[in-house]
Protein backbone atom coordinates (compact mmCIF):
# COMPACT_ATOMS: atom_id res chain seq x y z
CA UNK A 1 0.00 0.00 0.00
CA UNK A 2 1.55 3.25 -0.62
CA UNK A 3 1.97 5.87 1.82
CA UNK A 4 -0.83 8.72 2.35
CA UNK A 5 -0.16 12.41 1.48
CA UNK A 6 2.47 14.08 4.50
CA UNK A 7 0.09 16.26 6.18
CA UNK A 8 -0.84 20.03 4.17
CA UNK A 9 -3.74 21.05 5.96
CA UNK A 10 -4.44 24.35 4.26
CA UNK A 11 -3.94 25.17 0.31
CA UNK A 12 -7.66 26.42 0.78
CA UNK A 13 -9.29 23.20 2.00
CA UNK A 14 -12.32 23.32 3.20
CA UNK A 15 -12.79 21.93 6.50
CA UNK A 16 -14.99 18.79 7.48
CA UNK A 17 -18.41 19.27 7.11
CA UNK A 18 -20.37 15.67 7.73
CA UNK A 19 -22.31 16.10 10.59
CA UNK A 20 -24.32 13.03 10.06
CA UNK A 21 -27.74 13.35 12.26
CA UNK A 22 -27.30 11.94 15.56
CA UNK A 23 -28.89 8.69 16.95
CA UNK A 24 -29.99 10.22 19.85
CA UNK A 25 -32.96 8.66 20.45
CA UNK A 26 -36.13 10.54 21.39
CA UNK A 27 -36.42 9.04 24.67
CA UNK A 28 -33.71 10.22 25.78
CA UNK A 29 -33.64 13.98 24.58
CA UNK A 30 -33.73 16.50 27.55
CA UNK A 31 -37.52 16.31 27.41
CA UNK A 32 -37.41 12.18 28.77
CA UNK A 33 -34.63 13.29 31.53
CA UNK A 34 -37.71 12.23 34.11
CA UNK A 35 -37.56 8.83 33.45
CA UNK A 36 -33.74 8.46 34.12
CA UNK A 37 -33.98 11.07 37.22
CA UNK A 38 -36.38 8.78 38.49
CA UNK A 39 -34.21 5.99 38.96
CA UNK A 40 -31.78 7.94 41.10
CA UNK A 41 -31.30 7.61 44.80
CA UNK A 42 -27.78 8.78 46.95
CA UNK A 43 -26.57 6.01 49.23
CA UNK A 44 -25.89 8.29 51.77
CA UNK A 45 -23.46 11.09 53.15
CA UNK A 46 -20.23 11.70 53.95
CA UNK A 47 -17.64 9.32 51.60
CA UNK A 48 -20.79 7.91 49.80
CA UNK A 49 -20.53 5.39 47.07
CA UNK A 50 -21.72 6.76 43.74
CA UNK A 51 -21.68 4.23 41.03
CA UNK A 52 -23.18 5.03 37.38
CA UNK A 53 -25.36 1.64 37.58
CA UNK A 54 -27.85 3.67 39.93
CA UNK A 55 -28.43 6.61 37.57
CA UNK A 56 -29.17 5.42 34.24
CA UNK A 57 -32.21 4.90 32.47
CA UNK A 58 -34.21 1.58 32.47
CA UNK A 59 -33.60 0.99 28.90
CA UNK A 60 -30.17 0.62 29.79
CA UNK A 61 -30.32 -3.06 31.01
CA UNK A 62 -31.59 -4.30 27.51
CA UNK A 63 -28.31 -3.95 25.76
CA UNK A 64 -25.64 -6.22 25.54
CA UNK A 65 -22.26 -6.10 27.66
CA UNK A 66 -19.35 -4.95 26.41
CA UNK A 67 -16.30 -6.97 26.01
CA UNK A 68 -13.43 -7.68 28.58
CA UNK A 69 -9.86 -5.55 27.91
CA UNK A 70 -8.60 -5.93 31.64
CA UNK A 71 -6.22 -8.42 29.55
CA UNK A 72 -4.86 -5.20 28.68
CA UNK A 73 -4.06 -3.82 32.16
CA UNK A 74 -0.27 -2.95 33.31
CA UNK A 75 0.99 -4.90 36.27
CA UNK A 76 0.90 -1.43 38.06
CA UNK A 77 -3.17 -1.39 37.21
CA UNK A 78 -3.89 -4.85 37.81
CA UNK A 79 -2.04 -4.91 41.13
CA UNK A 80 -4.09 -2.23 42.80
CA UNK A 81 -6.24 -3.49 45.80
CA UNK A 82 -9.46 -1.69 46.88
CA UNK A 83 -8.70 0.80 49.50
CA UNK A 84 -10.03 -0.94 52.71
CA UNK A 85 -10.98 2.77 54.49
CA UNK A 86 -12.58 3.66 51.30
CA UNK A 87 -14.57 0.60 51.62
CA UNK A 88 -15.28 0.87 54.90
CA UNK A 89 -17.03 4.18 54.22
CA UNK A 90 -20.18 2.46 52.77
CA UNK A 91 -21.06 1.34 56.46
CA UNK A 92 -21.28 5.41 57.25
CA UNK A 93 -24.89 5.40 55.60
CA UNK A 94 -26.05 2.76 57.83
CA UNK A 95 -28.63 4.55 60.34
CA UNK A 96 -27.58 5.49 64.02
CA UNK A 97 -23.82 4.43 62.96
CA UNK A 98 -20.87 6.32 65.01
CA UNK A 99 -18.11 6.85 63.16
CA UNK A 100 -14.39 5.79 65.04
CA UNK A 101 -13.16 4.19 62.77
CA UNK A 102 -12.15 6.53 59.64
CA UNK A 103 -9.59 9.91 59.45
CA UNK A 104 -12.96 12.03 58.60
CA UNK A 105 -12.68 15.00 60.06
CA UNK A 106 -15.52 16.82 62.20
CA UNK A 107 -17.07 19.31 59.60
CA UNK A 108 -17.37 21.15 62.35
CA UNK A 109 -13.88 22.60 61.90
CA UNK A 110 -14.56 23.43 58.21
CA UNK A 111 -14.34 27.57 58.23
CA UNK A 112 -16.84 27.88 55.63
CA UNK A 113 -20.40 28.64 56.71
CA UNK A 114 -21.49 28.65 52.72
CA UNK A 115 -20.23 29.50 49.62
CA UNK A 116 -22.07 32.03 47.36
CA UNK A 117 -21.58 31.92 43.39
CA UNK A 118 -23.53 34.43 41.20
CA UNK A 119 -24.33 32.38 37.87
CA UNK A 120 -26.49 33.46 34.99
CA UNK A 121 -30.41 34.27 35.18
CA UNK A 122 -32.56 32.30 32.72
CA UNK A 123 -30.84 32.99 29.17
CA UNK A 124 -28.86 35.70 29.85
CA UNK A 125 -25.76 34.49 29.41
CA UNK A 126 -23.36 37.36 28.28
CA UNK A 127 -21.13 38.26 30.61
CA UNK A 128 -22.62 41.96 31.08
CA UNK A 129 -25.74 40.24 31.20
CA UNK A 130 -24.45 37.79 33.73
CA UNK A 131 -22.76 40.26 35.87
CA UNK A 132 -25.47 43.08 36.06
CA UNK A 133 -28.35 40.24 36.45
CA UNK A 134 -27.05 37.37 38.16
CA UNK A 135 -28.82 34.69 40.40
CA UNK A 136 -26.71 34.14 43.70
CA UNK A 137 -26.91 30.30 44.47
CA UNK A 138 -25.84 29.70 48.12
CA UNK A 139 -24.14 25.90 49.44
CA UNK A 140 -24.76 25.66 53.12
CA UNK A 141 -22.80 23.37 55.21
CA UNK A 142 -25.40 21.80 56.50
CA UNK A 143 -28.54 21.94 53.55
CA UNK A 144 -28.30 18.33 53.20
CA UNK A 145 -29.18 17.89 56.84
CA UNK A 146 -31.46 20.87 56.69
CA UNK A 147 -33.50 18.75 53.78
CA UNK A 148 -32.77 21.88 51.34
CA UNK A 149 -30.25 20.50 48.95
CA UNK A 150 -29.22 16.97 48.15
CA UNK A 151 -24.67 17.95 48.19
CA UNK A 152 -23.79 20.44 50.79
CA UNK A 153 -20.30 21.58 52.33
CA UNK A 154 -20.34 19.19 55.13
CA UNK A 155 -19.88 16.29 52.68
CA UNK A 156 -17.87 18.05 49.15
CA UNK A 157 -15.08 19.41 52.00
CA UNK A 158 -14.69 15.48 53.07
CA UNK A 159 -12.70 12.90 51.98
CA UNK A 160 -14.93 11.22 49.01
CA UNK A 161 -14.35 7.98 47.04
CA UNK A 162 -12.64 7.75 43.50
CA UNK A 163 -15.51 7.99 41.76
CA UNK A 164 -16.03 11.81 42.61
CA UNK A 165 -19.14 12.49 44.53
CA UNK A 166 -22.37 10.68 43.66
CA UNK A 167 -23.94 13.94 43.20
CA UNK A 168 -21.86 14.70 40.13
CA UNK A 169 -21.58 11.51 39.23
CA UNK A 170 -25.25 10.98 38.45
CA UNK A 171 -24.89 13.98 36.73
CA UNK A 172 -22.36 13.45 34.24
CA UNK A 173 -24.03 9.58 33.81
CA UNK A 174 -27.52 11.56 32.61
CA UNK A 175 -25.45 13.67 30.68
CA UNK A 176 -23.43 10.68 29.02
CA UNK A 177 -26.73 8.78 28.35
CA UNK A 178 -28.32 11.66 26.87
CA UNK A 179 -26.09 12.59 24.37
CA UNK A 180 -23.72 9.13 23.69
CA UNK A 181 -26.26 6.81 24.97
CA UNK A 182 -23.68 4.15 24.77
CA UNK A 183 -24.64 1.32 22.82
CA UNK A 184 -23.89 -1.29 25.71
CA UNK A 185 -24.72 -1.52 29.25
CA UNK A 186 -22.14 -1.76 31.82
CA UNK A 187 -20.48 1.15 31.13
CA UNK A 188 -19.86 3.82 33.93
CA UNK A 189 -18.12 7.54 34.49
CA UNK A 190 -15.74 8.18 36.76
CA UNK A 191 -14.76 11.69 37.63
CA UNK A 192 -11.81 13.38 36.99
CA UNK A 193 -9.35 16.08 37.71
CA UNK A 194 -9.42 17.32 34.46
CA UNK A 195 -8.26 15.52 30.75
CA UNK A 196 -4.70 15.91 31.22
CA UNK A 197 -4.51 13.70 34.87
CA UNK A 198 -6.95 11.11 32.99
CA UNK A 199 -4.87 10.91 30.05
CA UNK A 200 -1.54 9.92 32.46
CA UNK A 201 -3.80 7.98 34.63
CA UNK A 202 -4.57 5.52 30.62
CA UNK A 203 -0.85 5.90 30.25
CA UNK A 204 0.01 4.34 33.40
CA UNK A 205 -2.98 1.65 33.18
CA UNK A 206 -2.08 0.11 29.90
CA UNK A 207 1.17 1.19 28.75
CA UNK A 208 4.90 0.13 30.25
CA UNK A 209 8.21 1.96 30.16
CA UNK A 210 9.32 1.83 26.86
CA UNK A 211 6.02 1.07 24.78
CA UNK A 212 4.26 3.52 22.19
CA UNK A 213 0.88 4.77 22.18
CA UNK A 214 -0.22 6.56 19.03
CA UNK A 215 -1.52 9.73 17.97
CA UNK A 216 -1.25 12.11 15.52
CA UNK A 217 1.50 13.57 13.66
CA UNK A 218 0.66 16.76 15.34
CA UNK A 219 -0.36 16.20 18.94
CA UNK A 220 -1.57 18.04 21.70
CA UNK A 221 2.04 18.77 23.37
CA UNK A 222 0.90 17.74 27.25
CA UNK A 223 -0.25 14.34 26.62
CA UNK A 224 2.81 14.22 24.27
CA UNK A 225 5.20 15.06 27.24
CA UNK A 226 2.85 13.17 29.69
CA UNK A 227 4.30 10.20 27.50
CA UNK A 228 7.67 10.98 27.82
CA UNK A 229 8.01 11.30 31.32
CA UNK A 230 6.68 7.84 31.88
CA UNK A 231 9.30 6.42 28.93
CA UNK A 232 6.34 5.85 26.62
CA UNK A 233 6.61 7.12 23.35
CA UNK A 234 4.22 8.61 20.79
CA UNK A 235 4.40 7.31 16.89
CA UNK A 236 2.49 10.05 14.31
CA UNK A 237 0.11 9.34 12.34
CA UNK A 238 0.01 11.18 9.37
CA UNK A 239 -2.80 13.99 8.62
CA UNK A 240 -4.91 15.77 6.23
CA UNK A 241 -7.60 18.15 6.88
CA UNK A 242 -9.71 15.41 8.65
CA UNK A 243 -7.14 14.92 11.00
CA UNK A 244 -5.59 11.56 11.14
CA UNK A 245 -5.69 9.23 7.82
CA UNK A 246 -6.79 5.37 8.75
CA UNK A 247 -4.85 4.18 5.40
CA UNK A 248 -1.58 5.30 7.10
CA UNK A 249 -2.58 4.02 10.70
CA UNK A 250 -3.86 0.55 8.99
CA UNK A 251 -0.08 0.89 7.22
CA UNK A 252 1.85 1.62 10.41
CA UNK A 253 0.10 -0.88 12.73
CA UNK A 254 -0.15 -3.72 10.02
CA UNK A 255 4.07 -3.63 8.99
CA UNK A 256 4.98 -2.57 13.02
CA UNK A 257 8.40 -4.36 13.58
CA UNK A 258 8.81 -5.26 17.08
CA UNK A 259 12.79 -5.60 16.38
CA UNK A 260 13.29 -2.51 14.84
CA UNK A 261 11.27 -0.48 17.03
CA UNK A 262 12.27 -2.40 20.22
CA UNK A 263 8.97 -2.16 21.38
CA UNK A 264 5.73 -4.04 20.68
CA UNK A 265 3.00 -3.51 18.25
CA UNK A 266 1.18 -0.04 20.07
CA UNK A 267 -2.41 -0.77 21.07
CA UNK A 268 -3.35 2.29 22.54
CA UNK A 269 -4.51 5.22 20.51
CA UNK A 270 -4.88 8.71 21.52
CA UNK A 271 -7.31 11.10 19.42
CA UNK A 272 -8.57 14.56 19.60
CA UNK A 273 -11.70 14.05 17.08
CA UNK A 274 -13.28 17.23 17.03
CA UNK A 275 -11.28 20.52 16.69
CA UNK A 276 -8.39 18.67 17.36
CA UNK A 277 -5.19 20.66 19.36
CA UNK A 278 -3.21 22.31 17.56
CA UNK A 279 -4.34 21.39 14.13
CA UNK A 280 -8.18 22.72 14.24
CA UNK A 281 -9.07 19.52 12.12
CA UNK A 282 -12.22 17.33 12.93
CA UNK A 283 -13.12 13.86 11.76
CA UNK A 284 -16.37 13.27 10.28
CA UNK A 285 -18.83 10.48 10.74
CA UNK A 286 -17.28 8.30 7.93
CA UNK A 287 -13.43 8.89 9.18
CA UNK A 288 -14.58 7.99 12.83
CA UNK A 289 -16.17 4.91 11.69
CA UNK A 290 -13.30 3.74 9.68
CA UNK A 291 -10.69 4.73 12.35
CA UNK A 292 -12.88 2.48 14.73
CA UNK A 293 -13.17 -0.03 12.35
CA UNK A 294 -9.45 -0.52 12.39
CA UNK A 295 -9.20 -0.61 16.17
CA UNK A 296 -11.50 -3.25 16.24
CA UNK A 297 -8.86 -4.64 13.52
CA UNK A 298 -6.03 -4.11 15.52
CA UNK A 299 -7.11 -4.52 18.78
CA UNK A 300 -6.70 -0.84 20.36
CA UNK A 301 -8.19 0.84 22.93
CA UNK A 302 -9.09 4.22 21.61
CA UNK A 303 -8.81 7.07 24.05
CA UNK A 304 -11.28 9.74 23.15
CA UNK A 305 -10.19 13.02 24.45
CA UNK A 306 -13.15 15.94 23.44
CA UNK A 307 -12.97 18.84 25.63
CA UNK A 308 -13.71 20.81 22.00
CA UNK A 309 -16.43 18.14 21.21
CA UNK A 310 -19.84 20.91 21.84
CA UNK A 311 -17.57 23.88 20.34
CA UNK A 312 -18.68 22.37 16.82
CA UNK A 313 -19.22 25.56 14.26
CA UNK A 314 -21.46 26.12 11.29
CA UNK A 315 -19.66 25.99 7.90
CA UNK A 316 -17.24 29.36 7.24
CA UNK A 317 -18.09 31.41 4.13
CA UNK A 318 -16.00 34.31 3.19
CA UNK A 319 -17.81 37.16 2.90
CA UNK A 320 -15.92 37.77 -0.24
CA UNK A 321 -18.41 35.11 -1.32
CA UNK A 322 -21.70 37.09 -0.61
CA UNK A 323 -21.93 35.40 2.90
CA UNK A 324 -23.87 36.86 5.78
CA UNK A 325 -21.18 34.92 8.66
CA UNK A 326 -22.60 37.42 10.90
CA UNK A 327 -18.99 38.55 12.62
CA UNK A 328 -18.85 42.11 12.22
CA UNK A 329 -21.62 42.62 10.17
CA UNK A 330 -24.27 43.16 13.18
CA UNK A 331 -26.15 40.34 12.38
CA UNK A 332 -26.28 36.99 14.09
CA UNK A 333 -24.54 33.14 13.13
CA UNK A 334 -27.88 31.09 12.81
CA UNK A 335 -27.65 28.49 15.58
CA UNK A 336 -29.87 25.18 16.42
CA UNK A 337 -33.48 26.49 16.87
CA UNK A 338 -33.92 23.51 19.52
CA UNK A 339 -31.77 21.24 21.69
CA UNK A 340 -32.95 18.56 20.06
CA UNK A 341 -31.96 20.30 16.78
CA UNK A 342 -28.66 20.68 18.65
CA UNK A 343 -27.73 17.43 19.31
CA UNK A 344 -28.82 15.99 16.74
CA UNK A 345 -26.47 18.42 14.42
CA UNK A 346 -23.04 17.06 16.13
CA UNK A 347 -20.93 14.49 14.70
CA UNK A 348 -21.25 11.08 16.50
CA UNK A 349 -18.91 10.63 19.37
CA UNK A 350 -16.54 7.26 19.59
CA UNK A 351 -18.36 6.27 22.38
CA UNK A 352 -22.05 6.49 20.85
CA UNK A 353 -20.57 4.02 18.12
CA UNK A 354 -18.37 1.97 20.02
CA UNK A 355 -20.07 -1.49 20.50
CA UNK A 356 -17.06 -3.40 22.30
CA UNK A 357 -16.30 -1.26 24.90
CA UNK A 358 -13.31 -0.35 24.01
CA UNK A 359 -13.37 3.57 23.92
CA UNK A 360 -12.52 5.83 26.71
CA UNK A 361 -13.80 9.14 26.05
CA UNK A 362 -12.69 12.10 28.38
CA UNK A 363 -15.06 14.86 29.02
CA UNK A 364 -13.88 18.14 31.04
CA UNK A 365 -15.60 21.12 31.72
CA UNK A 366 -12.63 23.26 31.09
CA UNK A 367 -13.51 24.80 27.93
CA UNK A 368 -16.90 24.68 28.16
CA UNK A 369 -17.57 25.88 31.96
CA UNK A 370 -13.67 27.04 33.60
CA UNK A 371 -10.47 25.34 33.02
CA UNK A 372 -10.07 25.78 36.72
CA UNK A 373 -12.36 24.20 38.06
CA UNK A 374 -10.10 21.00 37.45
CA UNK A 375 -12.97 18.75 36.76
CA UNK A 376 -13.83 16.11 34.51
CA UNK A 377 -14.87 12.87 34.24
CA UNK A 378 -13.94 9.66 32.23
CA UNK A 379 -16.93 7.27 30.47
CA UNK A 380 -15.54 3.60 29.16
CA UNK A 381 -17.22 -0.47 30.32
CA UNK A 382 -17.75 -0.85 34.40
CA UNK A 383 -14.39 -2.92 34.70
CA UNK A 384 -11.74 -0.58 33.35
CA UNK A 385 -14.07 2.29 35.06
CA UNK A 386 -13.17 0.13 38.13
CA UNK A 387 -9.62 -0.15 37.72
CA UNK A 388 -9.12 3.64 36.72
CA UNK A 389 -10.95 4.36 39.91
CA UNK A 390 -8.18 2.63 42.06
CA UNK A 391 -5.74 4.65 40.45
CA UNK A 392 -7.98 7.58 41.60
CA UNK A 393 -8.18 6.85 45.48
CA UNK A 394 -3.75 6.03 45.55
CA UNK A 395 -3.23 9.69 43.58
CA UNK A 396 -5.85 12.67 43.11
CA UNK A 397 -8.56 11.00 45.09
CA UNK A 398 -11.24 13.00 43.23
CA UNK A 399 -11.95 16.69 41.88
CA UNK A 400 -11.89 19.55 44.72
CA UNK A 401 -14.71 19.16 46.81
CA UNK A 402 -15.36 22.87 46.02
CA UNK A 403 -15.61 22.63 42.62
CA UNK A 404 -17.98 19.51 42.52
CA UNK A 405 -20.08 21.39 44.92
CA UNK A 406 -20.05 24.79 43.06
CA UNK A 407 -20.87 22.58 39.52
CA UNK A 408 -23.51 20.54 41.47
CA UNK A 409 -25.53 23.75 42.13
CA UNK A 410 -25.12 25.38 38.68
CA UNK A 411 -25.63 22.07 36.31
CA UNK A 412 -28.20 20.30 38.42
CA UNK A 413 -30.03 22.26 41.08
CA UNK A 414 -30.14 25.74 38.93
CA UNK A 415 -29.88 24.75 35.29
CA UNK A 416 -30.37 20.93 35.02
CA UNK A 417 -30.03 19.41 31.88
CA UNK A 418 -32.21 21.58 29.33
CA UNK A 419 -30.47 24.60 30.50
CA UNK A 420 -27.07 23.31 29.98
CA UNK A 421 -27.60 22.00 26.63
CA UNK A 422 -28.62 25.80 26.37
CA UNK A 423 -25.64 27.21 27.66
CA UNK A 424 -23.55 25.00 24.94
CA UNK A 425 -25.56 26.28 22.00
CA UNK A 426 -24.85 29.96 23.64
CA UNK A 427 -20.89 29.29 23.54
CA UNK A 428 -20.93 27.53 20.58
CA UNK A 429 -23.00 30.71 18.61
CA UNK A 430 -19.79 32.84 20.28
CA UNK A 431 -16.92 30.71 19.71
CA UNK A 432 -18.47 30.90 16.11
CA UNK A 433 -18.28 34.10 16.03
CA UNK A 434 -14.48 34.60 17.47
CA UNK A 435 -13.80 32.32 14.49
CA UNK A 436 -15.26 34.04 11.80
CA UNK A 437 -13.75 37.44 12.92
CA UNK A 438 -10.38 35.45 12.91
CA UNK A 439 -10.84 34.11 9.74
CA UNK A 440 -12.32 37.50 8.20
CA UNK A 441 -8.54 39.26 9.53
CA UNK A 442 -6.58 36.51 8.01
CA UNK A 443 -7.99 37.36 4.28
CA UNK A 444 -7.50 40.43 4.69
CA UNK A 445 -3.94 41.14 6.10
CA UNK A 446 -2.40 37.74 5.69
CA UNK A 447 -0.67 37.04 1.79
CA UNK A 448 -1.60 33.86 0.70
CA UNK A 449 1.33 33.48 -1.05
CA UNK A 450 3.15 32.72 1.84
CA UNK A 451 0.69 31.08 3.96
CA UNK A 452 -2.31 29.01 3.76
CA UNK A 453 -5.19 28.00 6.69
CA UNK A 454 -7.71 25.91 6.75
CA UNK A 455 -11.33 27.01 8.24
CA UNK A 456 -12.17 25.18 11.63
CA UNK A 457 -15.16 23.47 11.93
CA UNK A 458 -14.94 23.42 15.66
CA UNK A 459 -12.66 24.00 18.68
CA UNK A 460 -10.15 27.07 18.83
CA UNK A 461 -7.62 26.98 16.54
CA UNK A 462 -6.75 27.90 13.39
CA UNK A 463 -3.38 26.04 11.81
CA UNK A 464 -1.38 28.32 9.61
CA UNK A 465 0.81 26.80 7.02
CA UNK A 466 3.78 28.88 5.68
CA UNK A 467 4.93 28.16 2.83
CA UNK A 468 8.87 27.46 3.99
CA UNK A 469 10.04 26.90 0.20
CA UNK A 470 9.39 30.19 -0.79
CA UNK A 471 11.33 31.83 2.32
CA UNK A 472 14.62 33.39 1.05
CA UNK A 473 16.63 30.96 3.90
CA UNK A 474 15.18 28.10 2.19
CA UNK A 475 18.04 25.79 1.16
CA UNK A 476 20.11 26.91 3.29
CA UNK A 477 18.41 26.53 6.81
CA UNK A 478 16.69 23.32 7.64
CA UNK A 479 12.86 23.77 9.06
CA UNK A 480 13.44 24.16 12.92
CA UNK A 481 15.55 27.10 11.57
CA UNK A 482 13.44 28.70 9.45
CA UNK A 483 10.70 28.08 11.82
CA UNK A 484 12.26 29.82 14.74
CA UNK A 485 13.14 32.72 12.26
CA UNK A 486 9.91 33.30 11.23
CA UNK A 487 8.83 32.64 15.07
CA UNK A 488 10.84 36.01 16.58
CA UNK A 489 9.80 37.71 13.59
CA UNK A 490 6.20 37.56 14.64
CA UNK A 491 7.29 38.04 18.74
CA UNK A 492 8.94 41.53 16.96
CA UNK A 493 5.42 42.04 15.94
CA UNK A 494 4.47 41.71 19.94
CA UNK A 495 2.66 38.71 18.65
CA UNK A 496 2.54 34.89 19.85
CA UNK A 497 1.44 32.28 18.02
CA UNK A 498 2.78 28.41 18.98
CA UNK A 499 5.33 27.04 16.91
CA UNK A 500 4.13 24.18 14.87
CA UNK A 501 7.32 21.63 16.36
CA UNK A 502 6.07 22.10 19.84
CA UNK A 503 3.41 19.58 18.96
CA UNK A 504 5.52 16.76 16.75
CA UNK A 505 4.15 13.54 17.81
CA UNK A 506 7.55 11.99 16.76
CA UNK A 507 10.25 14.69 17.14
CA UNK A 508 12.95 12.89 15.64
CA UNK A 509 10.77 12.24 12.45
CA UNK A 510 10.51 13.83 9.14
CA UNK A 511 8.86 17.32 9.21
CA UNK A 512 9.50 19.14 5.69
CA UNK A 513 6.86 22.28 6.55
CA UNK A 514 6.59 25.07 8.65
CA UNK A 515 3.13 25.34 10.87
CA UNK A 516 2.35 27.95 13.88
CA UNK A 517 -0.85 27.81 16.07
CA UNK A 518 -3.27 30.86 17.05
CA UNK A 519 -6.01 30.61 19.07
CA UNK A 520 -8.98 32.54 18.42
CA UNK A 521 -10.39 31.54 22.05
CA UNK A 522 -9.00 34.56 24.59
CA UNK A 523 -7.96 38.04 22.63
CA UNK A 524 -10.67 40.96 22.80
CA UNK A 525 -12.07 41.19 18.84
CA UNK A 526 -10.14 44.13 18.34
CA UNK A 527 -7.25 42.48 19.40
CA UNK A 528 -7.22 39.38 17.72
CA UNK A 529 -7.70 41.52 14.53
CA UNK A 530 -4.61 43.41 15.42
CA UNK A 531 -2.80 40.51 15.95
CA UNK A 532 -3.33 38.50 12.82
CA UNK A 533 -2.64 41.92 11.21
CA UNK A 534 0.89 42.45 12.97
CA UNK A 535 1.42 38.47 11.90
CA UNK A 536 1.16 39.11 8.60
CA UNK A 537 3.45 42.13 8.74
CA UNK A 538 6.17 39.42 10.12
CA UNK A 539 5.39 37.73 7.45
CA UNK A 540 5.71 39.30 4.71
CA UNK A 541 8.96 41.42 6.95
CA UNK A 542 10.63 37.66 6.89
CA UNK A 543 9.89 37.04 3.64
CA UNK A 544 10.75 39.88 1.86
CA UNK A 545 6.91 41.04 0.91
CA UNK A 546 6.09 45.28 -0.28
CA UNK A 547 4.05 45.92 3.29
CA UNK A 548 0.47 45.90 3.49
CA UNK A 549 -1.40 48.55 1.89
CA UNK A 550 -5.06 49.92 3.48
CA UNK A 551 -7.11 49.94 0.55
CA UNK A 552 -10.42 51.81 0.92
Amino acid sequence: MPPPPAVDIDVGAEAVDDNSPSTTPAYLTVLGVDELRANSVFSGGIAAVGLSDAFKSKTNGKKPTSKDFTYRLTLESRSRQPSPLKQAAQYLSRKGMISLGGGLPSSAYFPFDHVSVGVPRGDLFSESDIHKYAHNVTIGKHDMKEGTSAYDLSVALNYGQGTGSPQMVRWVTEHTEIVHNPLYQNWACVMTVGSTSAFEMCLRSFCNRGDYFIADEYAFCSAVEAGRGLGINAVGIRMDSEGMIPSHLDEVLTNWDEKAREAKKPFLIYLVPTGQNPTGSTQGTQRRKDIYALAQKHDLIVIEDEPYYFLQMDKYVSPSAGSNNGSNNGNSTPAPKTIDEFLASLTPSYLSMDIDGRVIRLDSFSKVIAPGSRCGWLTTSSKICERLMRHNEVTVQAPSGFSQAILFKLLDEHWGHGKYLDWLVHIRKEYTLRRNTMLEACEKYIPREVASWTPPAAGMFLWFRVKSERHPAFGRKNMLEMEHEIFEAVIDQKTLLAKGSWFFAEPEGDHPDVYLRATFAAAEEGAMVEGIKRFGNALRISFGLPAFTETA
